[in-house]
């Protein structure tokens, strides 16, 4: 291969070899940024304002069959869960969504108890968190797609984004991780498990929930000073939060169901590595004011949600687990379209 062959191939790339993540940074270098925009690109939602002090605040995000429906999942769970994707984001930055427009992508061979399935999936998770399906577009796809748009509005003050914490900050969860990332194992590994347990795990994957309620109860309060959603995995997210902010995370307390420290210790797998590097588990990520943590928990409780701490915010830009009186390294990796296994 001559050196002109060899620069042309790596510029010209696949899609696999770019990941998704330089995909988003090569078109957003395409595209005219709106001046003063009041939420940067690279955050869980858009926004633009609208006057008085508000902002309209929207998310799109896309179910596709191949990589986000699993075996086993029904198009009612799978309509549901296109729902609860786009909400989560909304948690993160605790603005409630007021309506929500969908576009499908429907392969040739539905019938239509399938079409009705999932309209009333779509229907089910929209109600489940307080608002409605307003319009939409439907067309032939060659895969399942199930594109969400919401959108809502927000006071531009209040709204919570990832580049606002600070040295100091308590670094804290709204539930246990790995659980997802062990039922989808059980699903495409045939791992072996107790009834109980795999019902448990398959029910993580099947029907996830959105921490809306914590998210808006969390914003309210003041105490957050950043916040993710933790769909692509609580390590990534721990990192985004942190290269956003500008600042290191050190991690005293992986937060790591208990469900899946029973399924790793059946089956010979690291339950941290199953809570660190998974995805799909739509918890919120969130560092919180120390001199407010009793006003966040409170307001966590009340939504009968939980909050827990898990670590704390640092200076050093880096990304720490300590365990047994040792610093490690935690690795920036999760869940990326093109480039993790389906």
């Amino acid at each position: 291969m001559s050196k002109k062959e060899g620069r042309r191939n790596k510029k010209d790339g696949t899609s696999r070899d770019l990941g998704e993540r330089k995909i988003i940074k090569l078109i957003q270098s395409h595209l005219s940024a709106m001046p003063n925009i009041p939420v940067p690109f690279g955050d869980d939602v858009s926004a633009v304002k609208i006057g008085a002090g508000r902002i309209a605040v929207l998310k799109t995000d896309m179910l596709v069959g191949k990589t986000d429906v699993p075996r086993g999942m029904s198009l009612w769970q799978a309509a549901r869960k296109a729902v609860v994707m786009n909400v989560s984001d909304f948690a993160a930055k605790g603005v409630e969504p007021m309506a929500m427009l969908v576009s499908l992508g429907l392969p040739r061979n539905l019938i239509q108890k399938d079409v009705e399935e999932i309209a009333r999936g779509l229907n089910t998770g929209a109600q489940e968190y307080g608002f409605y399906v307003v319009g939409g577009d439907t067309g032939e796809a060659a895969d399942l797609i199930m594109a969400i748009s919401l959108f809502g509005t927000a006071k531009r003050k209040a709204i919570v984004l990832r580049s606002g914490a600070k040295a100091g900050d308590i670094v804290a969860v709204t539930g246990f991780f790995g659980k997802t990332t062990a039922g989808l194992r059980l699903l495409k590994d045939g791992y072996a498990v107790s009834k109980g347990l795999r019902e448990v795990l398959l029910n993580s994957v099947f029907m996830p929930k959105a921490r809306l309620c914590e998210g808006l109860s969390l914003c309210r309060s003041g105490a957050l000073s950043a916040s993710i959603d933790s769909s692509d995995g609580l390590a990534w997210s721990l990192h985004e939060l942190a290269t956003m902010s500008a600042v290191g995370f050190v991690i005293n307390s992986v937060p790591i169901a208990e469900e899946v420290s029973r399924f790793a210790e059946f089956n010979g797998l690291d339950s941290l590595e199953l809570a660190l590097y998974g995805g799909e588990e739509y918890e919120l990520v969130v560092t919180i004011k120390s001199r407010r943590w009793d006003d966040a928990e409170m307001a966590v409780r009340a939504t009968g949600g939980i909050l827990l701490p898990i670590g704390q915010v640092t200076r050093k830009k880096q990304v720490l687990l300590e365990m047994d009186g040792e610093k490690h390294l935690i690795k920036p990796l999760g869940w990326e379209h093109f480039r993790s296994k389906i």
